[in-house]
């Protein structure tokens, strides 16, 4: 199943297993997920948290045609110009699937801006490493501009949402790139320290987060 791989993948890059499968969590009806979550679903991707009594119910909505598009063009098999967008859509579900699960088991409190900001730095650690993978250690110079670059929101946001989405984009692409120059670039390729900080952002708070992404 293509989600639980998404998955596999966060959990092997930053060392972050959790015990869920978001395959069991999965909706890929928009309207059952409305009636079962109580929130409408205008995007391809989204995921709500429900608060009952002593626990939490969540729902991860990836639309189906998106989930079919990656089912004949798996992108760990090959990511590229044709997948890369259904890529991020599901890949951000998944990471704020992950990273909500992982949070919880530590009682760790998260912000929507610190899921958001999180899951733009997993759209692109992910895709570099897949990338550089397939194409045997050929780093994707160009997706950087891809990924952060000309980034559209839906019409209907409101102006706390997309402030929020702006903000998340902006901090996410000054962290990839300065991780980019520092440990990517082939004049001072060192991908395991790149790792190594990728890693450290993924264990961070939201205020540690925004200080890193500052350097």
């Amino acid at each position: 199943m293509i989600l639980r791989r998404m998955q596999q993948l966060l959990a092997q890059l930053y060392d972050a297993p959790i015990e869920h499968d978001v395959e069991d969590f999965v909706i890929a009806d928009r309207q059952r997920f409305t009636s079962l979550t109580g929130e409408q679903c205008e995007a391809d991707e989204q995921v709500a948290l429900v608060e009952e009594g002593d626990g939490v119910r969540i729902g991860v909505f990836v639309d189906e045609q998106v989930l079919a598009r990656l089912q004949q063009h798996d992108p760990l098999d090959q990511l590229d110009d044709d997948n890369l967008a259904d890529y991020c859509t599901a890949l951000e579900g998944v990471s704020h699937f992950h990273y909500l699960m992982w949070s919880l088991s530590r009682t760790r409190h998260v912000s929507l801006l610190e899921l958001e900001l999180q899951a733009d730095v997993d759209k692109y650690a992910g895709a570099v490493k897949l990338m550089t993978h397939q194409g045997r250690g050929c780093f994707p110079a160009t997706l950087h501009q891809r990924l952060f670059h000309g980034v559209s929101y839906l019409p209907g946001l409101s102006a706390e949402h997309r402030r929020r989405y702006e903000e998340a984009n902006r901090t996410a692409a000054r962290f990839c790139r300065s991780l980019e120059e520092k440990f990517l670039r082939a004049r001072c390729s060192r991908p395991e320290a790149w790792l190594s900080q990728v890693r450290r952002f993924f264990r961070c708070n939201q205020q540690e987060k925004m200080r890193l992404a500052a350097f």
